[in-house]
């Protein structure tokens, strides 16, 4: 008895020692304003966490409109306001291997720029941020539900739940699991959920935000709310040449609008004539394959992508099942555009042209790969890393894509019937798509590969 006594008095002096800690620090935050670091749009949404009016915090928005810098900024400064020192914040997305590049950096910058640094430690295992009260923010992946249930703070609770990337979760099951298993323990929260929203206005987390909630309040922003300065006149300049060249991926790129009307993945598709003219026009050619044998087919395109128009031009297709890598292999080498000498090949950058192409193939299959490298084509595995492909498929849905069903009629059919799964009770379009009738459309990204983890045309 006279142990947990020992015991509880220790505890409740750590306590108490934290406490005056925090209380301590509180002269130090009177010198720092948020406002000089935030756009003037997220004046009022600041003053309502600050008052906890609300308890979810929307942020749909376009690239360049500060969404992310709010809520790490936000995030920082509201732990270090709380004099009991008791709250403290989870960081999640989908995929945790993004979560260094994208949230953890997002937090450090955060921290340096409201001059703190002194204040704060940062840990990678586990990955985290700790203030000098012991209060942590903590980041996870969403990929290890294990993980997830089983995640708490050494003190006190998660008051706070940022959730970046928000429409990368599956669909409302495992957002109710989320918040499930992370809002509990305290009497108030704060969620943030800040994501560019998916094209199709059909998508859960568009029509899920939309759904009247007196706990919720939504603030759609974009690039033109913020200072020029901040993000650089260049920045301004890209966005205008994508209004230019493409409207409709620029309203949902940009200004963070929902412009798509259903469930097809690809609503930037045109499927159309490609005359002899415009294929003769084509230069920048990739070549891509995804493996098949049986019920799967195999599938080779050839592409090109104009990157000034962010156009992907479908060319050429070798679709077939029951064909071996040996006959898929002598396919390619004795088609016609094979042949030709006429369109040169981009193998890994626009500064080098090769007659022969450079086929990028699925990653899964390494004998394959060497098959037909045994043929004399030059073959290598294409990138692979969790969360690729939402990854590549976003980046594709970010482009103008045209398909001429007389040329390639099974790439044109895949691409069209495409779809996002539906949530069969709710009627819901949800993030995910399924893992069937899309041969082409891997194909399509596999030969894209060196592009699409080019930093020069991010999705």
């Amino acid at each position: 008895m006279k142990v947990s006594s020992y015991i509880m008095d220790k505890r409740l002096r750590a306590l108490e020692e934290v406490r005056r800690r925090s209380r301590s620090l509180q002269d130090e935050l009177k010198n720092i304003d948020i406002r000089d670091h935030i756009a003037e749009v997220y004046y009022p949404l600041h003053e309502d966490i600050c008052q906890g009016s609300h308890e979810f915090y929307n942020l749909p928005g376009g690239r360049g409109s500060g969404k992310s810098s709010f809520c790490a900024l936000e995030l920082i400064l509201q732990i270090m306001m709380d004099k009991t020192a008791q709250s403290n914040a989870l960081v999640v997305r989908k995929w945790a291997v993004t979560l260094r590049g994208s949230v953890f950096s997002q937090l450090q910058w955060a921290i340096d720029t409201l001059g703190v640094s002194e204040h704060w430690r940062s840990t990678l295992n586990p990955l985290q941020f700790v203030y000098e009260t012991g209060q942590v923010i903590r980041l996870t992946g969403l990929d290890d539900p294990q993980k997830l249930k089983s995640i708490k703070p050494s003190m006190g609770y998660f008051k706070y739940l940022w959730m970046e990337e928000f429409s990368e979760i599956t669909g409302e099951p495992e957002l109710r699991n989320l918040q499930q298993s992370v809002l509990r323990g305290g009497d108030s929260f704060c969620v943030l959920r800040s994501f560019n929203p998916p094209i199709s206005r059909a998508n859960w987390a568009n029509t899920y935000i939309e759904r009247p909630d007196e706990r919720s309040i939504t603030l759609l922003t974009n690039y033109l709310q913020i200072p020029v300065g901040w993000l650089g006149q260049s920045f301004f300049d890209e966005a205008e040449r994508l209004k230019e060249v493409n409207p409709r991926a620029y309203e949902n790129e940009y200004m963070g609008l929902a412009v798509g009307n259903g469930s097809e993945v690809f609503e930037t598709l045109e499927v159309r004539e490609i005359t002899d003219e415009e294929y003769s026009q084509l230069d920048k050619i990739y070549c891509g394959i995804d493996w098949g044998f049986a019920s799967d087919p195999a599938c080779f395109l050839r592409v090109s992508y104009d990157a000034r128009t962010e156009t992907i031009w479908i060319m050429d297709e070798i679709y077939k099942t029951h064909m071996s890598n040996s006959q898929l292999a002598e396919k390619i080498l004795s088609s016609d555009f094979y042949k030709s000498k006429k369109l040169k090949y981009l193998p890994l950058s626009h500064e080098v042209y090769e007659e022969r192409p450079l086929i990028i193939c699925d990653s899964a299959e390494p004998k394959s790969i060497q098959d037909i490298r045994d043929f004399g084509l030059k073959a290598i595995a294409c990138t692979k890393f969790a969360g690729c492909v939402e990854y590549r498929l976003k980046w594709l849905q970010k482009r103008r894509i045209i398909v001429d069903p007389a040329r390639t009629p099974n790439t044109a059919r895949e691409l069209q019937n495409y779809s996002y799964e539906v949530d069969k009770r709710t009627g819901d379009v949800l993030s995910s798509v399924p893992d069937k009738d899309n041969h082409s459309c891997d194909a399509l990204a596999y030969a894209l590969d060196r592009v699409i983890y080019n930093r020069k045309y991010s999705a």
